[in-house]
């Protein structure tokens, strides 16, 4: 089958089905039946000579073919969406429900400044705050949970920066960066003069883990420098650490950036670390089918424009 006979809408629905890699999503996302997404997917075989997806236990997965094929068509497609797009949008007047996936801190610096513009400029959108359980909300994206996540994602950015990400349905954008501190009480017995490698590991521990894993970035760089460190608490919300800390002989790390969100500046000291810590990077998340929708891309700027 040549270019001219092909039927351009089988590329949408390849668009799709890529973004989905399930084809029962994608057809509640394209608004028709799965045998006649099914069916556009076996003559869209048929054209490129090529199987283009295969079964796996919890949707489809592409083949390298369809994972050539697939920037290129996107971009095409968006293009296309692009010069068709209303020119008259109407932030003022959309109605809509945006669901978002922060740890409360994240959503503590952020979330003011959001609705003050939301009430300036789209009094009609409202917000769904959506508790953040892990470090990989990726599948909360991919099956529409949520229209966007914020947070520190390290490991899931860097494979999205990489070359396995040129194909990923997942977009992402950096929001900040921050360094990590060492917070305790006023009166901890650590709380005079500066932390030392030996007085740091010596002391109890408090963690924000969303997993309740017990390791966090800290224990990297101890174990590198032959050290560990006992982790007497795991938490999965940054206020929580924050009252503790506030009110034991446990110490935590936070970001910087995080110490006033938490609420307790007046029972809380910071400390610089002994030893080196990565940045701390914090960036939204979303789906490649929300990318082009004028209201994500003006709650996105929204969010940039206040975290700088």
């Amino acid at each position: 089958m040549s270019f001219l006979t092909l039927d351009l809408n089988l590329l949408r629905i390849f668009d799709v089905i890529m973004s989905e890699q399930n084809l029962t999503r994608a057809a509640d996302r394209l608004a028709t039946t799965q045998p006649a997404v099914s069916n556009a997917l076996k003559r869209l075989r048929e054209a490129l000579n090529d199987d283009l997806f295969v079964r796996t236990a919890h949707g489809v997965k592409p083949t390298p073919r369809a994972e050539e094929l697939w920037p290129g068509i996107r971009i095409a497609l968006a293009d296309l969406e692009a010069l068709l797009a209303p020119r008259d949008f109407n932030i003022a007047a959309l109605q809509t429900t945006f669901r978002l996936a922060m740890a409360d801190s994240t959503a503590s610096l952020l979330l003011p400044a959001l609705i003050r513009g939301i009430k300036a400029e789209a009094p009609l959108i409202d917000l769904r705050m959506i508790p953040l359980t892990s470090r990989d909300p990726r599948p909360m994206l991919l099956q529409s949970e949520i229209e966007l996540a914020v947070g520190s994602f390290p490991g899931v950015v860097a494979q999205l920066s990489g070359e396995q990400g040129s194909t990923s349905a997942i977009r992402h954008e950096r929001l900040y960066s921050g360094k990590y501190i060492c917070i305790m009480r006023k009166d901890h017995p650590l709380a005079k003069g500066g932390l030392t490698v030996d007085s740091y590991c010596e002391a109890l521990h408090a963690l924000v883990s969303f997993s309740g894993r017990a390791h966090g970035p800290a224990d990297d760089a101890l174990a590198n420098l032959g050290r560990t460190r006992r982790i007497a608490l795991t938490v999965n919300q940054f206020y929580t650490v924050g009252r503790v800390v506030a009110d034991s002989d446990l110490i935590s790390i936070v970001p910087r950036h995080l110490v006033k969100t938490i609420g307790m500046t007046t029972l809380l000291t910071t400390k610089e670390l002994p030893f080196d810590l990565p940045v701390v990077h914090v960036d939204m998340l979303w789906h490649d089918r929300d990318s082009r929708k004028a209201p994500h891309h003006w709650v996105r700027q929204q969010l940039l424009m206040n975290a700088h």
